[in-house]
């Protein structure tokens, strides 16, 4: 094979890019196909990051109010009897899916109950249909919408790392031969080969990990935070498990379904919604009715000690005879018409008895009066 100028030359320099892997080959710029391959194969994996990352996970749009038909209506009583109707909404319920009962949960958040295999991811504050994980590395969630590349994502980038690293690799055995030296002189010769191999290595555990666990996952129908919280439940596990082909299938042939949501639509204000509690009105109004008989009653025996008091005192007068209720009825009379009118509705006055003993001693006195007269 014909030497090149680098290859001879009699100086110390030393030539760092001189050597190109594309003229190794018997062809000579067969070599090229090697640099065209990592090129394409670099934007391809930088293409699933980007839908990876920019697409709709699968979030589940918000209510702006919980479901009517799912509230219910209670009604607690406070220690003096009083009933107060609240509001109630289930936490879970039960839903079929492949014919297994399926607990759901109630999202305070979003005010729904979140569809099977969704949870509401912390970081996004979203409900995620299918939701795998919250990546920190693409800066989105996983979900029911962009598994599919994120896996491709993955296992392309760990297919990029064992192609740059076997290039790099036979780089260094080519070096070996043309020199006749070992592998250190040949990684002497060419460092930039050597960090691209490490650089590599230590990728694969990561990416290569990653796209084991998933591939594990996406044959038996699982998602890393179904596989993570609910380990210890069998039951959880078969509810989805539709066989191992069929599970690829679902993962990388069905259709994609369109997103949720319209994040360029116009906002739509929705006039506020009053939730009408079951109405108690009867029973209110009897109690009304009652304390108002109260407090007119209580009105009425104050001026019947009014006219009682100014009598006595008239026939006192009259007769030059000393009083002994005029104060009395007064200040009993007094305070029955201040506490029928500041009575509050929860409290029960206990000047009722009393009054009304006063206004039959009043009585019975008049009568003794009148007799006596």
């Amino acid at each position: 094979m014909t030497q090149r100028v680098f290859q001879v030359w009699k100086g110390s320099n030393k030539f760092i890019l001189a050597r190109h892997l594309r003229h190794e080959f018997s062809p000579y710029n067969a070599g090229y196909a090697i640099m065209v391959v990592a090129i394409l194969f670099t934007i391809y994996v930088l293409i699933l990051l980007f839908f990876t990352s920019a697409r709709d996970p699968g979030i589940v749009p918000r209510n702006s109010h919980p479901p009517e038909e799912d509230l219910r209506y209670e009604t607690t009583v406070s220690a003096d009897g009083r009933q107060t109707p609240s509001v109630q909404i289930p936490r879970t319920k039960e839903v079929i899916v492949n014919g297994v009962s399926v607990r759901v949960k109630y999202c305070d958040t979003c005010m729904l109950y979140r569809p099977p295999r969704c949870s509401h991811c912390s970081i996004c504050n979203n409900c995620v249909e299918r939701f795998d994980h919250h990546c920190p590395w693409v800066g989105q969630c996983i979900g029911l919408r962009n598994y599919r590349y994120f896996f491709m994502f993955v296992s392309s980038s760990t297919l990029l790392c064992i192609y740059i690293f076997s290039m790099s690799a036979v780089y260094i055995k080519i070096l070996m031969d043309h020199q006749q030296a070992t592998v250190w002189r040949a990684m002497k010769e060419s460092p930039w080969a050597v960090v691209l191999m490490i650089y590599c290595f230590i990728a694969l555990w990561f990416v290569g990990g990653l796209t084991a666990f998933h591939l594990y996952l996406i044959s038996t129908n699982q998602t890393t935070y179904e596989k993570l919280r609910y380990r210890s439940s069998h039951s959880r596990s078969i509810v989805y498990n539709r066989g191992c082909p069929n599970n690829f299938l679902e993962v990388f042939c069905s259709k994609v379904k369109p997103s949720r949501n319209n994040f360029r639509a116009f906002i739509e204000e929705e006039p506020p919604r009053v939730i009408t509690l079951p109405s108690t009105t009867r029973e209110s109004e009897d109690e009304n009715v009652t304390r108002r008989q109260k407090v007119e009653d209580d009105l009425d025996i104050g001026d019947d000690l009014m006219n009682l008091s100014r009598r006595c005192n008239a026939e006192d007068a009259n007769n030059n005879q000393p009083h002994h209720t005029l104060d009395i009825d007064h200040e009993r009379a007094g305070s029955i018409r201040t506490e029928a009118r500041h009575e509050s509705w929860g409290r029960r006055s206990g000047s009722w008895d009393v009054a009304a003993t006063d206004v039959r001693e009043s009585r019975s006195y008049a009568t003794a009066k009148d007799g006596r007269g």
